[in-house]
């Protein structure tokens, strides 16, 4: 008896109907542009990463790989557990209908981060030509490079790599999860947030997390497989409707960016990276360069300070389009189901 109350209690939880799924997710964008990141005391990501933090502290000098595997399965589950309680919560019989899309809303606003990825990006770009040492040192937090060498054209290209990059982890993964797992999206919008916040404090190749931050890394390439590739033809829209808004700056190159995509995709280390990056240098029509690593889109010029502002309103606006895309995909999906459901 209890068993199946329980099954049915969590069958209404994740029933919802495709407006709802909408709203929770129009919802949660709106609170990310209009407040951006929640304190740390109640942001759901900060506890996971103290959590990993917690976990990674502990780790044994041998196993290491087994102990990795182990510390991300215990975070992911402890991240999808936090969402189902969330949901379940949210559709209480005795919580309004309203305060329960709010919440969840919330939650969902915690795995993505539109507003923080230009942010740095801007206070880097107000610094660049008065105190460029302090660039240097702050940039240390933001790229994983050695920056006390970084010439000024290297240091806007390690910014602005880094943004057009961070979109598809910070934006267009967790919102494909979100819509294609339907009613259990926002548990899988954290799963994958999990895996990313892992991947970002151990999935590092050097000597001290190559093993405990193996499987970390390549669960994170394997999620971000399918957003990864899709990601060229989201930043080529978006850059043909940032040319409406850039005032005068240069002006976008939206096929520049698909072809760049295509071609120079591969040149970075990671598998997924290069999509996003290439797409956005070719838009740009400038050149990436991470020293000793990489170089994409050499025929181009070399950046400058304004293109921090042209690559922070071309994500934003693609990142808007990607939750209009979200919202479209989740009244085509309903349908869908509701066709063969009638069938």
């Amino acid at each position: 008896m209890v068993l199946t109350a329980l099954c049915q209690y969590l069958s209404a939880a994740f029933t919802y109907t495709p407006i709802e799924l909408v709203l929770i997710l129009l919802l949660a964008v709106f609170i990310d542009l209009i407040f951006g990141e929640p304190p740390a005391a109640i942001h759901p990501v900060v506890w996971i990463g103290k959590g990993i933090g917690f976990l990674k502290s502990r780790a044994p000098k041998n196993y290491r790989k087994l102990y990795g595997a182990l510390m991300a399965a215990a975070v992911i589950c402890f991240a999808v557990l936090l969402a189902t309680v969330v949901v379940l919560i949210a559709h209480h019989e005795y919580m309004p209908y309203a305060i329960g899309i709010l919440i969840q809303a919330v939650f969902l606003k915690a795995t993505f981060a539109i507003k923080c990825m230009v942010q740095p990006a801007k206070e880097i770009q107000q610094k660049l030509d008065n105190d460029i040492e302090t660039v240097r040192k702050d940039l240390m937090t933001y790229v994983s490079r050695d920056t006390s060498n970084l010439s000024k054209g290297q240091i806007i290209s390690a910014v602005v790599e880094s943004i057009s990059e961070n979109y598809v982890d910070a934006m267009l993964t967790p919102v494909f999860f979100y819509v294609v797992f339907g009613p259990l999206g926002l548990p899988a919008a954290y799963l994958f947030k999990a895996a990313s916040t892992l991947d970002s404090m151990v999935g590092y190749k050097n000597e001290k997390y190559i093993k405990l931050g193996w499987f970390s890394a390549k669960f994170d390439d394997v999620l971000n497989f399918i957003p990864a590739r899709l990601s060229p033809i989201f930043i080529a829209v978006g850059a043909g409707f940032s040319n409406f808004m850039t005032g005068n700056l240069e002006k976008l190159k939206p096929i520049d960016g698909f072809k760049l995509a295509l071609k120079e995709n591969k040149v970075t280390p990671s598998p997924n990276s290069g999509w996003p990056m290439a797409a956005a240098a070719g838009a740009l029509n400038i050149r990436f360069e991470k020293p000793d690593t990489y170089v994409i889109g050499s025929e181009y010029r070399e950046p400058e300070a304004a293109d921090i502002s042209r690559v922070s309103i071309l994500i934003i606006i693609t990142s808007v389009i990607t939750a209009a895309v979200g919202t479209l995909a989740i009244g085509f999906i309903g349908y869908v189901v509701s066709l063969v459901s009638f069938m």
